[in-house]
């Protein structure tokens, strides 16, 4: 099969034949039909995630078709329309047990544990816990860009964040996970404010709900123009570009009680960040991180989308084919796109 492959971290990308795939024990092989390019796939070729060995295949945003299906899976035939989370547990650890499979002790993540979805096939672990079914009328580049950025800021914003109605979110960066942050909550009634540097990707976030926009580029204490907007600071707060500024702004503009949720990644010095503990202790502010969603939990999220509260497909910016994933992998950093960007030629 054709893939995406590099050898080295921050090391030349090119198109590769490699052999298939074969299903493993509880497991499928899907044949991808869409993927997604996301920021997490530039971190972990920038060698950022120790669980990945060389050589390496990225991806990890997929829809597809199983193609092959492996010992012991009973939910899934061949044919069948799915989808899966970025972080699929095993079924049986602690933290499955209690329903936290996005935390598993034995995850298998595509494109970070093993070979990903920048290829034409790619196999699937614990296929029976973590594989979803595609509604009928959802095409395969709408179910790729559920796979992390959308998926990760639904959990984010409905169960770590518990946003109501009437709500102050704000959102700070606006890729395809503040993007998608800004959906969702505006869906749940909340009133959003969006925060980035580039005047492009904040008229966009106005077009799908953001209610006040706030330039990080030309405003002078970002915390301060958040409380304004906000009549007193934030009920929630969403760091959703992983940037040691954006995250202690998106403390910072907390009213009391207000939450903190840490989605985007914190890399090299960035992992631990400055954050205002007094704040914290004083207004009783509560910190939280998103890694992912359960695959049980997507069945809210699937029928929000079928009854059209969130459109999902309005966030995909461009499709490309599997030979321009180089380029727009290598350029993830330069944050010099709007909307989510998904293969769709293999």
């Amino acid at each position: 099969m054709r893939a995406v492959v590099y050898r080295a971290f921050s090391g030349p990308l090119e198109i590769e034949q490699v052999p298939d795939p074969v299903p493993p024990a509880g497991g499928v092989v899907l044949k991808v039909m869409a993927s997604g390019v996301c920021l997490s796939d530039w971190h972990g070729w920038q060698g950022n995630d120790p669980d990945i060995v060389l050589p390496h295949v990225p991806g990890h945003e997929l829809a597809g078709t199983v193609e092959a299906v492996g010992e012991g899976v009973t939910r899934w035939h061949s044919g069948d329309r799915v989808t899966l989370p970025f972080v699929c547990g095993c079924g049986h650890c602690p933290q499955c047990d209690s329903g936290n499979q996005q935390v598993c002790d034995h995850q298998f993540q595509p494109g970070f544990t093993h070979w990903g979805s920048f290829a034409e096939y790619v196999a699937i672990h614990y296929a029976d816990a973590n594989l979803v079914r595609l509604p009928d009328d959802m095409d395969f580049p709408t179910a790729a860009s559920l796979g992390c950025r959308f998926a990760t800021s639904f959990r984010a914003i409905v169960d770590q964040g518990r946003v109501s109605e009437g709500e102050w979110v704000v959102v700070h960066g606006c890729g395809g996970v503040g993007l998608s942050a800004i959906m969702i909550a505006n869906a749940l009634g909340a009133r959003v404010v969006a925060v980035d540097i580039s005047n492009e990707k904040l008229e966009f976030a106005r077009l799908i709900g953001a209610a006040a926009l706030v330039s990080a580029n030309t405003t002078a204490d970002v915390a301060d123009a958040v409380r304004d907007a906000t009549d007193g600071g934030a009920h929630v707060s969403v760091d959703a570009i992983g940037n040691a500024g954006a995250c202690f702004n998106s403390i910072d503009g907390l009213r009391k009680r207000g939450r903190h949720i840490q989605i985007g990644l914190m890399t090299g010095d960035a992992q631990t960040p400055r954050i205002p503990m007094h704040k914290v202790i004083a207004n009783e502010l509560e910190i939280r991180g998103s890694h992912g969603m359960q695959a049980y939990r997507y069945d809210e999220m699937l029928a929000m989308i079928t009854a059209g509260s969130l459109s999902p497909e309005r966030l995909i910016g461009q499709t490309i084919d599997l030979d321009e994933s180089i380029a727009a992998l290598t350029s993830m950093h330069d944050f010099d796109t709007t909307g989510v960007t998904i293969i769709t030629g293999f």
